[in-house]
């Protein structure tokens, strides 16, 4: 077993993370007035600041003049966060191209805010949603994604594998491949589908 993957310990859920070179996912604590040094030293570039709408007035852009945000709002959970994915792959995507590092947090680093960096290493790596959430859960191992939040990652994949395909003129990929039943891949990763607000 990976060193790294037996060191968690329960403090850590506290901390960002670092998921893959240069993207790293975090709780409000991680963004807070406090760690100003500590995201300037790790080099922190752009932050993606992800919030319910009734938490405006706690989960807020505590560094405007330093880094470069973009904030998510939610207004419910039950809402497609679909076309949240492409938005948030272009604001990273653009924070790492010339060497910057992206910071991604949420209230608790768990779900909505662990979803979008999922949704983002499944399509950058190509990998399945349940090889990115492994993936993700390995560098961070408190996120528990919703269950809604689950079955969109699990639409997602689809959805990525034929664009991917038709922008690289291949469309059998995607054919021809059964479609993964929700609860057999729930089964394979034994969520905790508990609701965390971010």
């Amino acid at each position: 077993m990976d060193r790294k993957y037996e060191e968690w310990n329960y403090n850590m859920r506290r901390e960002m993370q670092e998921i893959i070179p240069g993207l790293f996912l975090g709780p409000l604590a991680s963004a807070s007035k406090s760690k100003l040094e500590t995201l300037l030293n790790t080099g922190i570039t752009h932050i993606v600041c992800v919030r319910h709408e009734k938490e405006v007035s706690i989960i807020q852009p505590n560094f405007p003049e330093k880094f470069k945000y973009i904030v998510i709002n939610l207004k419910d959970y039950e809402s497609s966060m679909i076309p949240l994915f492409s938005k948030v792959k272009t604001f990273v995507d653009n924070g790492l191209k010339n060497g910057g590092k992206v910071l991604v947090y949420g209230n608790t680093g768990t779900s909505v805010s662990a979803t979008l960096v999922i949704a983002y290493v499944m399509e950058t790596k190509h990998l399945s949603y349940v090889d990115a959430f492994q993936m993700v859960r390995k560098k961070r191992q408190c996120i528990g994604p919703s269950e809604t939040c689950l079955q969109q990652l699990m639409e997602y994949e689809p959805i990525y594998k034929a664009v991917r395909a038709h922008l690289n003129g291949h469309t059998s990929e995607i054919s021809g491949r059964p479609k993964r039943q929700f609860d057999e891949v729930e089964d394979n990763i034994s969520l905790n589908t508990k609701m965390d607000i971010c």
